[in-house]
C-alpha cells in the first residue's frame, strides 16, 4: 500500500530532511527486559498476524521459524526462545505515524452525485514515462468515453486522497462493496496540496490537514478543483477481488494486513514478515509486538514506522492525530542477530 495524506505528504518533508543525517546502521542485542511493557503485550495476537506472511518468507531459516510458529501453545515463549530483540540505529530520531484504509462511497454508474471517476490503467501508459497531467486527464477527457471507469465516488478530495494512499474499499448503493489497489501513475512528481494551500495564502502550515482540506474544497468547489489539478500526478487503480470483506487490505507482502497489529518500515532496513516491537510515546503511549508487513514511500529509516490503524473514518481520525517519537527494536532469528550485531551481513 501507499501511504495516507499527512504521512504521505507533509510527513515527507520530515522524512525527506532525515534521511540526509542518516548513516550506516548500527545492530545492538537487547534483552526482552530491556523492552518496555514486554511481559505484558498479548503475543499470540501478534503470532496470529506473523503467521499470515510467515509462509512467503523464503529464506530456509524464516520457513523453519514459520513451521514451529503453526504449533506454539505458547506465543511470548516461542518469541523469546528463537529470536532476540536487536535495536538498529541510523542517526535519526524515532517517528511512528499512522494510516488507514480510506472507505468512500461509490456507484458502478456515474450520476449527478456520484460523478468523480476511479479509473483502472489505460493500455498506452508505459511505465516510467510521463503521460498526461492530472489537470489534462481531468480537463481535456483524455480517459472519457473509453470504458476505463472502475467506480464513481461523490468527493473529489476522497477520490484525490485515495490516489495518495494508493488503496481502499468503496461503498456501493446495493450495501456491496469492492477494493482498489493501486494499479499505475502517469509518472509525475507529487505535489503536496496542504503546501499548495500555503503557497497561495489560504491558510497557515499549522492548519493544513485533511478536514480542513476538504471542508475548503466543498466549500470553493471550482477553486477546490483547480487546487487539486495543482498536483500533476495520477493514480490509477485495479479492482482487488480475492480479499474478504472481513479482512484488512493487502499490504506489501500481497497478503492481508491487520489494524494495530501490522506497521509499514523501509524495507532497506528492516526483513519485511519480521515481528517488529513498537515502543510509541506521545499522547496514547504504546509498547506492542508488531509485524512488519508493510511499506511507504515516506517511510525511511531504521527507526520510522506507520501504524496501520484500520479501514473507514473513524481509523483515519486516529491515524491523522500520530505524529510520536519513540523507538523499534526488531525481532531477528538469533543466528542472523549476532552476526549483525558482528558487522556481517546476516
Amino acid at each position: 500500500m501507499m501511504r495516507t495524506l499527512l504521512t504521505a505528504t507533509l510527513l515527507s518533508i520530515i522524512a525527506a530532511t532525515q534521511s540526509a543525517a542518516q548513516h550506516s546502521p548500527t545492530h545492538t542485542i537487547l534483552s526482552y527486559d530491556d523492552l518496555n511493557g514486554w511481559h505484558e503485550d498479548n503475543h499470540q495476537a501478534a503470532l496470529d498476524v506473523f503467521l499470515e506472511t510467515c509462509p512467503d518468507m523464503g529464506e530456509a531459516e524464516w520457513q523453519t521459524l514459520c513451521a514451529l510458529a503453526t504449533n506454539q501453545q505458547n506465543a511470548k515463549v516461542f518469541f523469546e526462545l528463537f529470536f532476540r530483540p536487536v535495536l538498529i540505529e541510523d542517526g535519526t530520531r524515532g517517528l511512528f505515524t499512522g494510516y488507514f484504509e480510506p472507505e468512500l462511497n461509490g456507484s458502478r454508474y456515474r450520476s449527478s452525485k456520484f460523478r468523480f471517476p476511479l479509473y483502472r490503467v489505460p493500455p498506452e501508459l508505459s511505465k516510467g514515462t510521463e503521460w498526461h497531467t492530472r489537470a489534462e486527464i481531468e480537463t481535456q477527457g483524455v480517459l472519457q468515453g473509453r470504458g476505463l471507469e472502475i467506480a464513481w465516488v461523490d468527493n473529489p478530495v476522497d477520490a484525490f486522497f485515495l490516489q495518495i494512499q494508493g488503496s481502499g474499499r468503496v461503498r456501493l448503493q446495493d450495501g456491496s462493496s469492492l477494493r482498489v489497489g493501486y494499479g499505475g501513475a502517469n509518472g509525475h512528481r507529487r505535489v503536496s496540496i496542504g503546501q499548495e494551500m500555503v503557497r497561495r495564502g489560504i491558510y497557515e502550515p499549522h492548519q493544513v490537514s485533511l478536514s480542513v482540506i476538504r471542508s475548503w474544497v466543498g466549500r470553493n468547489p471550482t477553486e477546490g478543483l483547480d487546487l487539486l489539478r495543482a498536483d500533476p500526478s495520477f493514480v490509477f487503480f485495479r479492482k482487488i477481488g480475492n480479499v474478504n470483506s472481513s479482512e484488512g487490505p493487502l499490504g506489501a507482502m500481497n497478503r492481508s494486513i491487520t489494524a494495530m497489529r501490522s506497521i509499514a518500515v523501509d524495507p532497506e532496513i528492516v526483513r519485511l514478515g519480521a515481528p517488529v516491537w513498537l515502543e510509541k510515546g506521545g499522547s496514547g503511549k504504546m509498547n506492542r509486538l508488531m509485524i512488519a508487513q508493510d511499506t511507504g514511500s515516506a517511510i525511511k529509516g531504521a527507526q520510522r514506522a506507520d501504524i496501520f490503524f484500520g479501514t473507514g473514518a473513524a481509523a483515519g481520525k486516529a491515524a491523522g492525530q500520530i505524529k510520536d517519537p519513540g523507538r523499534i527494536v526488531v525481532l531477528m532469528p538469533i543466528q542472523e542477530a549476532y552476526a549483525r550485531a558482528q558487522g556481517f551481513d546476516g
